[in-house]
């Protein structure tokens, strides 16, 4: 059993090293804030001994007479910095924030390297979906290719405006109308040239990373890396498998099986 004198040695005991300890936080507590206040408490749960139920409270103030528990700080000092405090002109971004001016122009050029992209793939659908060619499935295939580009310019788009950037569309270029090769045939010719400009919108992306990385900015190379790297690759490997077979195929019949397969594909 415990008495009251027993208890009484323990509860100066703990008194004493709750001071101790208290002592050793505030002096290393310097590098905070000056307004930082804290309250430590420890309470003794009740015990009975004899029919008799005691506790015990211990608390150690920092000096500041708030009625507070835990740890509780004042208003950061860095919240007053004029980089924290939001915008009251219209034409500033309201939530921009660690985003450099160089990261904001090479996503409006990674939005026009897409949009071209669209505008080829888009003339290609045309041309294979004329009457006097009929390759439906080709033309099946660069309509989605067309917009699945457009796809990417706008989530490229919305991203720019959730960093607090400005959209600005460039001019782009007139795509060619007509795809057909008197050497390797309008087919081969057009896959080709796909495979071209997926290995340079890769490249585009890349040097999109590249300046991610330059300017300090983890958020947009991981944007980057998990939206379009992955699926970039994915379609080279793809079309780089078409280019193939178109080569073995040449300019025969063998291009109409070829483009049956492509519908088969697009059904699944």
């Amino acid at each position: 059993m415990c008495s009251l004198a027993s208890f009484s040695a323990i509860q100066e005991a703990t008194h004493g090293a709750l001071f101790s300890s208290n002592s050793k936080s505030l002096s290393s507590s310097s590098m905070m804030s000056s307004q930082a206040h804290f309250t430590t408490r420890m309470h003794l749960f009740p015990r009975k001994r004899a029919g008799v139920s005691v506790s015990a409270s211990v608390e150690i103030d920092s000096g500041n007479s708030m009625p507070v528990s835990g740890l509780v700080f004042q208003p950061f000092e860095e919240v007053k910095n004029e980089a924290f405090v939001a915008p009251v002109a219209p034409q500033l971004s309201i939530a921009r924030q660690r985003f450099a001016d160089e990261c904001e122009s090479a996503i409006n050029e990674q939005i026009n390297v897409e949009y071209n992209n669209s505008y080829v793939y888009h003339a290609m659908f045309a041309y294979f979906d004329r009457d006097n060619i009929a390759l439906k499935g080709l033309a099946k295939f660069f309509k989605d290719s067309s917009e699945e580009e457009r796809t990417h310019a706008e989530m490229l788009m919305e991203y720019q405006n959730m960093r607090g950037g400005r959209v600005k569309l460039h001019s782009i270029m007139n795509p060619p109308s007509e795809f057909d090769n008197a050497e390797k045939g309008d087919a081969l010719y057009a896959m080709e040239l796909a495979l071209s400009l997926e290995k340079l919108t890769n490249e585009k992306l890349l040097s999109l990373h590249n300046v991610a990385d330059r300017c300090n900015d983890p958020q947009l190379a991981d944007f980057i890396e998990s939206k379009f790297l992955n699926e970039q690759v994915e379609a080279i490997k793809k079309i780089a498998d078409y280019v193939s077979q178109l080569r073995r195929l040449g300019k025969g019949h063998g291009v109409w099986h070829f483009d049956q397969s492509l519908l088969q594909e697009a059904a699944v």
